[in-house]
């Protein structure tokens, strides 16, 4: 994936503020719901979605501008304290467990400065599993694995947007070894399950092929929250729907629908759409829609006018209550 600040579009440097209203902004956008004969939406908004997930979380965020992650989120090798390999002057191969298949130790002397007896050490200590060693100068050894069983399962992680959590569908995933292959999103995942494809682990001679398996993660979502089973939705209604009432346009995982709004309905009051949450045994759950009144950005003298009139001949507090 593209550095995320570049996908988002802000700098390195960029508030916390600054990184979720260019995400808001962007996920909106590029919503395959809002671009549904554009085929490369939905890769662009899980695109941002991913980036997202990545500096608009502190912790992460932290990570990826140290190097630790790279911008999937995936460790970055750092390499061995001071350099090389512990030991300073032995090899590995890449390829196997750990990022290795097979390691070789030189003792970096010749008979008589200590090759022969660092060759005895390590009878001693691996039970005459080294093998290879070469007469005169520098001895070698390569570790026999013998019948010790290899972990040759890769593990890495993919996130998903919420319509591809419900809906399914292929996603193309890149492999710490730089492979790339194409995943089946089954459809009804959920966060923290794993999808296990047989074979495409890592190899290593003389051993069956181990086995991907694919932790998956759901993307914050734009406008839902998800509550189990249910999603719930904050819906901007304006000061004159709220008083007189309307029918207003709401998103749903699939498409949108109208709702009556009563009059004088409050911010806060919660309506449920019935079935239009997330799939669940036996069912669907439900979609909660909360109203918040939004006033026009800035000054409005008419509106002033109105509400001072309308305060004199309506006076009122709703928090008579609190005492």
């Amino acid at each position: 994936m593209r550095d995320p600040y570049e996908v988002l579009g802000v700098p390195r440097g960029a508030s916390a503020a600054a990184i979720k209203s260019a995400y808001r902004k962007l996920a909106k956008k590029h919503h395959p719901d809002n671009n549904k004969n554009d085929p490369k939406a939905a890769a662009r908004f899980a695109e941002i979605n991913s980036a997202n997930e990545i500096i608009g979380d502190e912790d992460k965020r932290k990570q990826f501008d140290r190097g630790e992650i790279d911008a999937e989120g995936k460790p970055r090798f750092q390499g061995f304290p001071g350099g090389g390999f512990p030991g300073g002057n032995q090899r590995g191969r890449a390829g196997g467990p750990g990022g290795f298949e097979s390691y070789t130790f030189r003792t970096g002397g010749g008979p008589g400065v200590g090759g022969a007896g660092f060759e005895d050490i390590l009878n001693s200590m691996f039970g005459g599993a080294t093998r290879g060693a070469r007469p005169g100068g520098g001895r070698t050894f390569e570790f026999d694995t013998g019948g010790i069983g290899l972990d040759l399962d890769l593990s890495v992680a993919m996130t998903v947007s919420l319509e591809e959590s419900v809906k399914g569908g292929e996603k193309r995933v890149r492999l710490p070894t730089g492979k790339e292959l194409n995943v089946r999103i089954p459809a009804g995942v959920t966060a923290g399950q794993q999808i296990r494809l047989k074979g495409q682990g890592e190899t290593a001679p003389g051993h069956p092929p181990g086995d991907l398996l694919i932790t998956v993660s759901i993307a914050p979502h734009p406008f839902f929250k998800v509550d189990g089973s249910d999603l719930r939705l904050d819906l901007p209604v304006t000061l004159y729907e709220a008083v007189l009432g309307g029918k207003v346009r709401v998103p749903t995982l699939g498409s949108a629908v109208e709702l009556s709004i009563p009059k004088n309905t409050s911010s806060g009051r919660i309506f449920r759409l019935k079935g239009k949450g997330l799939p669940k045994p036996g069912g669907t759950g439900d979609l909660f829609i909360t109203t918040r009144i939004i006033l026009p950005d800035g000054n409005d003298s008419e509106l002033e006018a109105l509400m001072e009139k309308w305060r004199e001949s309506h006076p009122y507090n709703p928090r008579s209550d609190f005492g």
